[in-house]
């Protein structure tokens, strides 16, 4: 059964999700790969656990993504905190439990060495996944961006992983951005490198100019995914920069405690029941998602 297309501003439709009980994780990986299309850029959102993963399947996205932050939320705990062996059971009952290819935040692989990143792409193929991505910033101990050799190391191990039985898409994050270092010029080093590696996909996030999206799509030639953040462009310009994929990252999981914030702050401040309203809305998805699957 083929889901209809849903709008999106500038951009036409988007594919909805096809339901097939008997796609193999081959098959899987193949039609995530071929959603990756420079100007044509999918959107990706990324939920927390298995019910707004449910959720987001029945609003039409053709494939999702696990977010570290929004997990380790679930639990209470701040990003980076959540291991891997926990990690990698929830991608995979994240993935069990949608019919669309599901992408795994793998932080940085859970380990400084190649072999070590290895193992743990190895494990998401193992757990289902279509893809997974890994990271160039060590959170441990001493907090650390790799040096670009080390890192350059760590994406061909994670490559060679990768490419592996049915394999699974693999995405290099350059986190220069993201981690208080904003290097345009060492991050198109570090993301040229990686697809020298054998990156599939490369990903900067906290890119937020639209000159330098440019910049970075033009001087790689592997699809480009991009993280919507405050001041970025629309999705529209973002499609004429040639991006290819559009992450949410764990934005819709923030937004949902915001809505807990707000109806909870409405209730002891005020003593009203404007928030019915919102869920009832929520009722309404989450009885469609759950039936659904």
């Amino acid at each position: 059964m083929i889901a209809p297309e849903i709008p999106v501003a500038g951009l036409g439709t988007v594919a909805c999700v096809t339901t097939a009980s008997d796609m193999t994780g081959t098959d899987m990986t193949a039609r995530f790969r071929a959603l990756h299309v420079p100007g044509q850029p999918f959107l990706m959102p990324n939920p927390w656990d298995e019910g707004s993963a449910k959720a987001l399947a029945t609003l039409g996205f053709a494939a999702l993504a696990t977010t570290s932050s929004g997990f380790a939320a679930t639990a209470g705990l701040v990003d980076g905190a959540v291991g891997a062996e926990a990690a990698l059971e929830h991608a995979a009952a994240v993935s069990l439990c949608v019919d669309i290819p599901v992408s795994a935040d793998l932080e940085d692989g859970w380990g400084d060495e190649p072999e070590i990143v290895a193992s743990t792409v190895t494990e998401a193929i193992e757990g289902g996944l279509a893809g997974c991505s890994i990271e160039d910033y060590s959170a441990g101990a001493d907090p650390e961006i790799h040096d670009i050799g080390l890192a350059m190391d760590r994406i061909e191990a994670a490559a060679d992983a990768a490419r592996s039985g049915r394999g699974l898409v693999l995405t290099a994050r350059a986190e220069n951005f993201i981690r208080g270092n904003p290097d345009l010029g060492d991050t198109i080093e570090r993301l040229q490198a990686y697809q020298e590696a054998g990156a599939e996909v490369l990903y900067a996030p906290g890119l937020v100019d639209i000159a330098d999206i440019r910049s970075v799509v033009s001087s790689v030639d592997r699809p480009v995914n991009v993280l919507l953040m405050p001041g970025i462009a629309p999705i529209e310009e973002l499609a004429e920069a040639g991006v290819a994929r559009i992450s949410v990252g764990g934005t819709f999981s923030a937004v949902a405690f915001g809505a807990l914030a707000r109806a909870a702050r409405e209730l002891k401040e005020q003593g009203t029941y404007g928030f019915f309203e919102l869920a009832r809305e929520g009722r309404e998805l989450t009885t469609r998602a759950f039936r659904l699957h």
